[in-house]
């Protein structure tokens, strides 16, 4: 029997929500190994971050090596890059290990509205890292952040930036909506062929931190047990939702609590 295996490279959150603490989480919920690439320390928590610590590029190679050489990687989630130098490292690493799957986050802000990407880095994050991608997941602000155009409004521009977004070189782009309006969050799944739209009723809870972090990883951990894209981001979007509708039942700091990783078995 194979165990299957997901590697998340990101940042770490020291209150737990998001971040690796919430990709490693989300694989173990799926039931999937995780392992990790620390690309950044923060000082944070359910109310804000107050410091982040990059951890120097070469060593993010390290670690990134010592997985790749060691443990089947069924896929990877990419999340906070932090600084050009950890993308380059990173884009060098995946280029060198060719991986099966690449499921990248461009976390730019937390959802404290702390900025998490060097605004020196975005370009670094488009020319080396979504070139590499299966599929890319950001939210609404960071589709427009990447274009460098205003938040899309309705589902045609959103569609038009997720074409935009297809052409900067990788396979697929999922545009979240969870930072739209109305009765539901609708999520756009865009390839080279189709745009698929995935709709959820929007859940009135402010604790939502670690949403992103833990959807882009649930993509991630579908792809390592071997479901091709649409499946693995279907099965993301209704366990993300489940989490997302539990989060009031488990609580945990004053500001924006975590997600409910855990919701199938407490």
């Amino acid at each position: 029997m194979t165990t299957p295996v997901a590697l998340t490279i990101a940042g770490s959150d020291s209150s737990g929500g998001a971040g690796i603490q919430a990709d490693l989480k989300t694989f173990a919920a799926l039931g999937v190994y995780g392992a990790s690439a620390v690309t950044a320390l923060t000082a944070q928590n359910t109310r804000g971050v107050t410091g982040i610590h990059a951890v120097p590029a070469e060593f993010v190679t390290a670690q990134i090596d010592a997985v790749f050489s060691d443990l089947d990687v069924g896929a990877v989630k990419i999340g906070m890059v932090a600084q050009a130098a950890s993308i380059e490292a990173i884009a060098a690493a995946l280029s060198r290990w060719s991986p099966r799957h690449v499921v990248l986050d461009p976390v730019m802000v937390a959802t404290s509205g702390d900025r998490l990407l060097a605004s020196e880095a975005v370009e670094a994050l488009r020319t080396r890292l979504i070139p590499l991608a299966s599929v890319i997941t950001p939210n609404l602000p960071e589709a427009a952040a990447l274009l460098e155009e205003p938040v899309a409004e309705s589902e045609a521009e959103i569609e038009s930036q997720g074409r935009r977004l297809l052409a900067l070189g990788c396979r697929a782009v999922l545009v979240k909506g969870g930072h739209g309006e109305g009765a539901e969050s609708i999520d756009y799944l865009v390839d080279a062929d189709n745009t698929i739209a995935l709709a959820a009723p929007r859940l009135a809870t402010k604790n939502t931190h670690g949403t992103g972090c833990s959807l882009s990883s649930a993509v991630a951990a579908g792809l390592a047990r071997g479901e091709d894209l649409e499946q693995a981001v279907r099965n993301a979007k209704a366990w993300i939702t489940a989490a997302i509708a539990a989060a009031d039942r488990f609580s945990a700091g004053q500001g924006h609590g975590p997600v409910h990783h855990f919701h199938k078995f407490y």
